[in-house]
């Protein structure tokens, strides 16, 4: 009886051991999987747009593996060494195929221009480079003012030739400055990025007439379709509208279009004419009178006037 007893507990026991080991085993798997990283190359400092990566610009950094960003590079190698930024890249921030040219591209602006576009340079001012706020990443518009050909009497109009142009570089710079302080307010050119078609656009564009770039929002992908202005539509005036808040479409914010410009007068108010006052009355002239007690009674006799 014993022995079957302590049979009994002998199983009991492995079983239990086998259970409590089975499931330590999961939860180190399902622990290791939580925690499971990847080697993830990022910047040690900033990388411009256009430059060439160095060794001393990289590390290896670990990304959970369900974090970790697609087109990574696990490891710093000829495949990365030299290859061409064409995203300007942060401290941390993972270096990714996408970011970077193919390999051998040469530097600068060729290797930011993307298949079957071309890079091509307008000269500009102030007034035309919207006073330097026209930087690289922008989104512009070209508005040419230029005289048509026969048959308009030689009188100008003013037309949006090109619409969403990205800005690829204003005068040297290719990439977005810091902070304000590295604007430069002197840029006298601005190259924008066009297809071959939208080149010759703007080269008649710039030699015809006189160009004026118009900024736009980043979000705002909208093909606009005007009939250009001339003297006579210029002349005819704008009615008000709402001004948008940033970021609204402006179909959200536009007025009510505005009444004819007929001046409205206010009605006159009628006269109403006032009720003469009344004359008030006199008030009643105060009589002597007495006090008189005739046993229980009392009363008050007025004296004649």
């Amino acid at each position: 009886m014993r022995n079957k007893r302590l049979i009994i507990a002998l199983l009991a026991a492995v079983t239990f051991g086998l259970i409590a080991a089975v499931s330590v085993k999961r939860y180190l798997l399902s622990a290791q999987t939580f925690n499971r990283t990847n080697d993830v190359v990022v910047a040690k400092v900033d990388i411009p747009v256009g430059s060439r990566i160095i060794p001393e610009q990289l590390l290896v950094a670990q990304f959970p593996a369900d974090v970790t960003p697609e087109g990574a590079i696990s490891k710093i190698d000829d495949q990365i060494v030299g290859r061409v930024v064409v995203a300007s890249l942060s401290p941390r921030d993972p270096v990714t195929e996408v970011k970077l040219a193919p390999i051998g591209a040469a530097g600068g602006l060729s290797s930011v221009i993307p298949e079957g576009y071309r890079a091509m340079t307008v000269k500009v001012d102030d007034v035309v480079g919207v006073s330097g706020f026209i930087l690289p990443g922008t989104l512009v518009d070209v508005v040419v003012v230029i005289t048509p050909p026969e048959g308009n009497g030689g009188e100008k109009i003013s037309k949006i030739v090109l619409q969403n142009i990205k800005v690829l570089a204003n005068g040297q710079n290719i990439d977005k400055p810091k902070n304000d302080r590295e604007v430069d307010r002197s840029v006298r050119a601005v190259t924008l990025q066009v297809t071959p078609e939208q080149t010759e656009k703007l080269a008649l564009a710039s030699s015809e007439g006189r160009l004026q770039l118009v900024m736009r929002n980043s979000v705002d992908q909208a093909d606009e379709q005007t009939t250009g202005a001339n003297k006579r539509t210029l002349l005819l005036g704008e009615r008000a509208m709402l001004t948008p808040a940033p970021g609204i479409s402006s179909t959200v914010a536009t007025a009510k279009p505005a009444p004819s410009s007929v001046r409205r007068i206010a009605p006159r108010a009628a006269a109403v004419k006032e009720p003469a006052a009344v004359k008030a009355a006199p008030p009643p002239v105060q009589r002597p009178s007495v006090e008189v007690i005739e046993g229980a009674k009392k009363k008050t006799v007025d004296f004649p006037s």
